[in-house]
């Protein structure tokens, strides 16, 4: 999915010298997602199969149902 590939790409970034990509990334993640918790989903995830992007998605997917939000839209 785009947004797993979007995390992919978070991830990557993290491991770059500088924040000077890795900040705007940080802020449309919070932008998309709404979660209350915001990008401490990503680095500090309860345990360690929520810290992959995989996790991640299905965590801001429940919350987002929880809370009677649309989920992310399907790719075509």
């Amino acid at each position: 999915s785009e947004f797993i590939d979007f995390l992919r790409v978070i991830f990557s970034e993290n491991e770059s010298d500088t924040d000077e990509t890795l900040d705007p990334l940080l802020e449309y993640f919070e932008k998309i997602t709404e979660y209350p918790d915001g990008t401490d989903l990503i680095y500090y995830p309860e345990t360690e199969s929520d810290g992959t992007p995989e996790g991640i998605l299905n965590i801001i997917k429940e919350w987002r149902e929880s809370q009677g939000l649309p989920c992310f839209k399907k790719s075509k």
